[in-house]
């Protein structure tokens, strides 16, 4: 970031009321503003308790005041904070006095944080992750986004980026100064290095989509005959009325969407027109949309009407598969019981019967679909598409190698490069040729 970069302000804790209000300050004038206001910097990286004042002397408040001298900062520049009592009208008073200082300006959205990427101080995915862990609603996310923050998945890409970068220098060398004396096996090394890196790659690709699910919510789509409960289902799992319950057939019309917590893994249910062959266009429009509701969906649960089991109805059988968990829903109508479950549940939205078990088996699913295991941390359609990119060029690196000529397989491990690059956000030549100069001192 420039030294002449304007210095820039904002509210950084919740617009609510609430106990304490942080404001942020970061830019060249950071500490003559902070001194404006509270007639001294505090110690670095030190909570002072300083009374802060307007441009007119009056006292706005009393509070908690940090000081971080760039680099060591969040945004790498000079940082100041101050931590007052979280009254709208003090904080309006606040950023007023701010504003009214020669040099400052309120920050624009996410320009904290893009400064902090510009000074290297988090990457892309880091700053995804910033976001993630403000909106996360499920113990999961939090997880996910905790971990993302921590720089897990940067330095995976990193890692893979440099073994890429290393085979890519290499050949570079042996294009670019064939005069010199260096090693004969370059590309077969080249190419051992990358075959070794394009294998967990591939094992991250076939992850199932679990990173972005989880971020996301799994989906879990309701799908069934008319008056078989679908909206009574979900009204129990939603805790509330969600969606309108009535005897007559075709009162859910359009896709009802409702977003639960289910064992810490967050999940999307969604209520659908019955299924059945209908005339009537409006209700022919749901009963298309619940099709394709059901094609897009994680998971299916199909429901049957328990008044009439073990008879089913053809339309929702046809749409059972290996995603389906089969509901047989008004238990209490069932003459009998309800034998053998099997792999079916059996519950009662009336009277609440076998909800539990239901809850219980939706988070089982639920963590399939989106568990943690096997380090998944692709969150974003941009990553995967990066990483397959990169995957694509690597490999078609090795399937020309000894087909074409050097410089034209050399291109394909820098496309990949770049791919990888794109993930974190560091693209940049002067890796390469670092490497170059380092591993074979070339000119000494």
């Amino acid at each position: 970031m420039l030294e002449s970069a304007p210095t820039i302000f904002a509210l950084s804790s919740g617009r609510d009321k609430a106990g304490i209000a942080v404001v942020r300050v970061s830019g060249p004038n950071a500490g003559a503003a902070l001194k404006t206001l509270t007639g001294a910097l505090p110690q670095p990286r030190f909570a002072a308790l300083a009374a802060v004042h307007g441009p007119s002397g009056d006292l706005i408040d009393r509070g908690l005041v940090l000081w971080f001298p760039a680099p060591a900062s969040i945004t790498g520049e000079d940082v100041a904070e101050v931590h007052v009592h979280g009254g709208p009208a003090i904080v309006s008073a606040l950023l007023a006095a701010l504003g009214a200082q020669p040099g400052l300006r309120p920050a624009e959205p996410g320009e904290f944080s893009r400064r902090a990427f510009h000074n290297g101080k988090l990457d892309l995915t880091q700053i995804e992750a910033l976001a993630d862990a403000i909106n996360a609603e499920t113990e999961a996310q939090r997880s996910q986004a905790i971990r993302q923050m921590e720089g897990e998945m940067g330095r995976t890409v990193d890692a893979w980026r440099t073994e890429v970068m290393g085979a890519l220098a290499h050949i570079e060398a042996a294009i670019d100064f064939a005069d010199e004396e260096l090693p004969l096996n370059i590309l077969p090394d080249a190419a051992a290095r990358i075959e070794a890196v394009i294998s967990p790659m591939e094992r991250q690709l076939k992850d199932r989509h679990r990173g972005e699910r989880l971020r996301d919510g799994v989906r879990m789509v309701l799908i069934g005959a008319p008056n078989v409960g679908k909206s009574s289902v979900l009204n129990r799992l939603a805790r509330r009325n969600a969606a309108i319950v009535s005897p007559m057939a075709g009162t859910t019309r359009d896709v009802l969407e409702v977003h639960l917590d289910l064992a810490g893994y967050p999940v999307i249910l969604v209520d659908t027109a019955g299924l059945r062959d209908v005339t009537e266009d409006v209700e022919a429009q749901g009963v298309r949309r619940a099709r394709a509701q059901s094609h897009a969906a994680d998971v299916k649960i199909a429901l049957f009407d328990g008044s009439k089991w073990p008879s089913q109805d053809a339309e929702t059988a046809d749409m059972v598969d290996g995603d389906t968990l089969v509901v047989v829903n008004k238990s209490d109508l069932m003459d009998g019981g309800t034998g053998a479950p099997g792999d079916h549940l059996f519950i009662s939205a009336k009277t609440g019967a076998g909800l539990d078990d239901l809850v219980h088996r939706l988070g089982v699913l639920a963590a399939e679909k989106a568990g943690l295991g096997g380090q998944s941390w692709l969150t974003r359609a941009r990553h995967r598409d990066a990483l397959v990119a990169c995957v694509g060029h690597l490999r078609a690196f090795l399937a020309t190698k000894d087909t074409t000529g050097v410089e034209i397989s050399a291109e394909e491990l820098r496309l990949g490069a770049r791919a990888l690059g794109r993930i974190t956000g560091r693209v940049d030549v002067d890796d390469l040729l670092d490497i170059v100069f380092t591993d074979f001192c070339i000119g000494k």
